[in-house]
């Protein structure tokens, strides 16, 4: 079981599921890709596994640190391959599952991230440039330092164009020369899973739905409670942000859905750009209708 197999896709496509089936007939155990599961108390609008799932299939990774704690790329490789080390030497099948292309593709390729501590001045005075002059501005000074890094980042995820600032000030050096690959030397399956966009929006819009159901609203409230601001980089991802903005009164509950699964298809585009159609490593399924062929891809790749 010197092995890894990943399970990659947009958002809502049925990663997750697929994995426990994988992992209930195989005896795997499941490691996360999600930059959002690993955070505390964050459980309906990240999507979390239910407490039954985690209870009958091991899962990695989910939980690990608090909302106000920070946590990076680098961090995460650290716990991952110790994580995955550690399945493969109790003779398992580590299933990495996840939409977080930056995650994923840093454990397949063998990132090596410095390990760049946070700094809490240098981010709050790039923080206050994104307010006062717009994240565009962050992003053409990043692209004025490194362009081959800039091509990567989308100029609206303004967390990840600070970060690489950040780096770039701490370390003098440029963050798309530090981050060197070394392949792991296990082999490595990457599935797919794809739908049409129509379907895929469907299905976004269907879970969005059932989070607000199962109390989302509540969950932010209770995170609030907790003393966790809305300005930390956990309380920005989506579904916590437009929620906190219903919360505080700058629009309506109907508002806060509908934005939830306009920046969710976004973010569903966004996804394929990491996990491309294109891609000779990525095995592409249907998301509906190739459940045989995921079982049968996984059968040859261990035999």
């Amino acid at each position: 079981m010197k092995c890894l197999v990943a399970i990659v896709g947009p958002t809502a496509i049925g990663k997750s599921k697929l994995a426990l089936r994988l992992a209930s007939d195989l005896g795997a155990e499941l490691v996360s890709a999600d930059s959002r599961q690993v955070y505390r108390y964050m459980d309906i609008g990240t999507n979390k596994p239910t407490l039954e799932e985690q209870k009958s299939i091991p899962h990695h990774l989910i939980d690990v640190v608090n909302p106000d704690d920070d946590f990076n790329l680098a961090n995460y490789l650290h716990m991952a391959r110790r994580v995955i080390q550690d399945i493969q030497q109790r003779g398992k099948l580590s299933l990495l599952v996840g939409g977080s292309g930056l995650y994923v593709w840093s454990i397949i390729e063998g990132w090596k991230i410095p390990n760049v501590p946070p700094n809490r001045d240098l981010r709050e005075k790039l923080e206050i440039k994104a307010r006062q002059q717009g994240s565009q501005a962050l992003y053409q000074q990043l692209r004025e330092i490194d362009p081959v890094t800039t091509e990567k980042i989308d100029p609206r995820n303004i967390r990840r164009v600070i970060r690489a600032l950040e780096i770039h000030q701490l370390s003098g050096q440029l963050p798309s020369l530090i981050r060197q690959k070394q392949a792991p030397h296990f082999p490595i399956l990457v599935i797919g899973l794809t739908a049409e966009r129509s379907e895929l929006y469907h299905k976004i819009d269907q879970r969005v739905d059932r989070m607000i159901n199962r109390g989302l609203v509540e969950e932010v409230k209770e995170l609030l409670h907790k003393g966790y601001s809305l300005s930390l980089p956990s309380m920005s991802g989506i579904g916590y942000k437009q929620v906190g903005d219903f919360l505080s009164g700058s629009v309506s509950l109907p508002k806060a859905v509908e934005r939830i699964k306009y920046e969710t298809h976004r973010l569903a585009r966004h996804q394929y750009a990491w996990f491309r159609p294109s891609d000779a490593r990525i095995n592409w399924l249907d998301a509906n209708n190739d459940r045989k062929k995921a079982n049968d891809l996984v059968e040859r790749f261990l035999s």
